[in-house]
């Protein structure tokens, strides 16, 4: 006997390891698969006439359409198990075990590729915008504005100043004012005294003159300037000692052209770049030329070193009171003519010490202007804001003085 066995194809695998399901070489007829499958025996059997007939499954009224491979069942309908899903279990039960098990019926488990982690999205940066300005600074010191992300908007306070529409000149104060004041009168009492007790403290005015110039002009530290101009103050006092009052013009006249020879000197033997050695040769020329023009109270008259030294002691406070900048201007000018009265009157001068004692308030102010310029620092206010007033009105002392003595 031989039996025969209706065509069965050998299972196939996709890429993922699961049954693909089998294609028949003939032509296909609908829900082939679907029919149950029975055994015939060609040859003798017991009763060649008889064979038993099966009767064919019943087919779906309509047929169920074939599901994909990750068909799911719509997620509002529960899932029902079809003829379809019946018989490909009962064909596939024989196939041997595969790797991963189905997870319902009809419907196999395929493995998905592994996911690679992605990373996160990077957070969009934050936009920082600056702080508005403060409507007004506070009473105890400027404002600053705030920090910002974008560039350097640190601001001097002159150009604040310039661009609240407010000036950028700021006077020396009240305590310069008051330096200036004592060192003033000190020199109004040494002068009667004699010309080595006023060398003194005009040594002192020497030496804070020449600092106070290299600051204003932005050089610090400017060692070798200070020295060099102090040094040439110090000549100047020593030749108007030697020489006396008569040739005080040759004396400081020698002293300023030597000096400015040897600065002429010095710079050409420095190694700094041309633009640096010019603005030290400048500086450096104006720092001896106003500490040796200090040297003129030794020149001066002594009635007209007192009178003037007190007027220019009164013009400081006085313009240093908290008030508009034309009427200080008006008051410095009038206590300054006042002060000249009063002391002409001591000194046997008379009313000729108001002309001095104005002449000398108004170089004072000039000397003050130099010193505010351009919103200086602190040490310049007490440099040249004490020194600059004092040797400024020299001229005018040595002038005057000797034409009311």
């Amino acid at each position: 006997m031989s039996e025969q066995y209706p065509y069965q194809q050998q299972p196939q695998y996709d890429q993922y390891g699961q049954p693909v399901q089998p294609q028949p070489p003939f032509p296909y007829e609908p829900y082939q698969d679907q029919q149950q499958y029975t055994q015939t025996w060609e040859g003798q059997t017991w009763d060649t006439q008889y064979q038993p007939t099966i009767p064919p499954v019943q087919q779906p009224a309509e047929p169920a359409p074939r599901r994909g491979r990750h068909a799911q069942p719509a997620p509002d309908q529960p899932w029902q198990e079809s003829a379809a899903d019946a018989a490909y279990a009962a064909d596939t039960a024989y196939l041997p075990p595969q790797s991963a098990p189905r997870h319902g019926p009809g419907t196999a488990s395929v493995p998905l590729p592994p996911e690679v982690p992605m990373a996160p999205a990077p957070a969009p940066a934050p936009v920082y915008e600056p702080a508005a300005a403060p409507a007004s600074a506070p009473a105890d010191g400027p404002a600053y504005s705030s920090p910002t992300t974008v560039g350097n908007t640190r601001i001097t306070d002159a150009q604040r100043a310039r661009a609240e529409g407010r000036s950028p000149i700021i006077a020396p104060g009240m305590r310069p004012a008051a330096l200036t004041a004592v060192l003033a009168l000190l020199l109004a009492v040494a002068a009667p005294v004699g010309p080595y007790a006023l060398a003194v403290p005009l040594v002192l005015l020497q030496a804070v003159t020449a600092a106070g110039w290299f600051r204003l002009n932005g050089m610090w530290p400017a060692r070798q300037g200070i020295a060099l101009a102090f040094a040439g103050g110090l000549v100047a006092d020593v030749a108007l000692l030697a020489l006396g009052r008569e040739d005080a013009p040759a004396a400081i006249l020698g002293t300023l052209g030597v000096w400015v020879l040897l600065t002429l000197v010095l710079q050409l033997r420095s190694h700094a770049d041309p633009d640096e050695r010019m603005y030290g040769l400048m500086a450096t020329v104006a720092s001896a030329a106003l500490a040796i023009l200090a040297g003129g109270f030794l020149a001066a008259p002594p009635h007209a070193v007192s009178v003037g030294a007190a007027a220019v002691a009164v013009a400081a406070l006085a313009r240093a009171l908290p008030l508009p900048s034309a009427a200080s201007v008006v008051v410095a000018l009038l206590a300054a003519a006042g002060v000249g009265i009063a002391v002409g009157g001591l000194v046997g001068i008379g009313a000729s010490g108001a002309l001095l004692g104005l002449a000398a308030g108004g170089c004072a102010l000039i000397g003050l202007r130099v010193a505010s310029y351009d919103y200086p620092s602190r040490f310049v206010h007490m440099t040249a804001g004490v020194a600059l007033p004092l040797t400024a009105a020299v001229p005018v002392l040595y002038l005057i003085g000797r034409a009311v003595a």
